[in-house]
């Protein structure tokens, strides 16, 4: 079975499916890393790319910006920076699975409303949600920004990057 376009799956709609312990295979987090670079030294500016409209956002591209995003950041500011994938792709994507071939148009409409089996994981984000944060210094923002903006087309929903000072602690 090909993986379906992000369009079938892009709109927030029912009820959130979560529990794992209740359901049988549920295919594992696409998203291999959840902190990249340097994770032990504080960085005084925070980047953040937030999204515009709700939506979900499949694993795998959660996990393609975020290598995006680590590859512009790798040769702009080695070990200037430390990326932050910050949601989870808790929601556990569903599918009915169609006949296909030759003679498949008799049996196509198959079960009407059929609950469907595990295909995929989701992060369902709100308006505003932050997705993917990078902490870095002020000598590296632009290349931050360019690293947020070419990881933004990896995802199916608007984004927005937003640049914020952290606070010294």
């Amino acid at each position: 079975m090909t993986r379906k376009p992000a369009r079938m799956y892009r709109k927030v709609e029912g009820q959130i499916y979560t529990r794992r312990e209740y359901m049988g295979g549920v295919p594992n987090c696409r998203v291999t890393q959840f902190d990249t670079g340097n994770v032990h030294e504080e960085f005084p500016w925070s980047l953040s790319l937030g999204t515009e409209e709700a939506g979900q956002v499949r694993d795998g591209a959660l996990e393609a910006a975020r290598v995006s995003a680590v590859r512009v950041l790798e040769k702009a500011a080695p070990n200037q920076f430390h990326l932050k994938v910050r949601r989870f792709p808790h929601q556990v994507l569903r599918e009915h699975k169609m006949a296909m071939g030759a003679g498949a148009d008799r049996i196509s409409d198959g079960m009407r409303r059929a609950f469907g089996k595990p295909v995929g994981r989701a992060v369902r984000a709100g308006i505003g949600a932050e997705l993917l944060t990078i902490y870095t210094t002020e000598a590296h923002l632009a290349d931050a920004k360019e690293a947020l903006r070419k990881a933004s087309h990896k995802l199916p929903v608007p984004t927005r990057v937003i640049v914020t000072p952290r606070p010294a602690a």
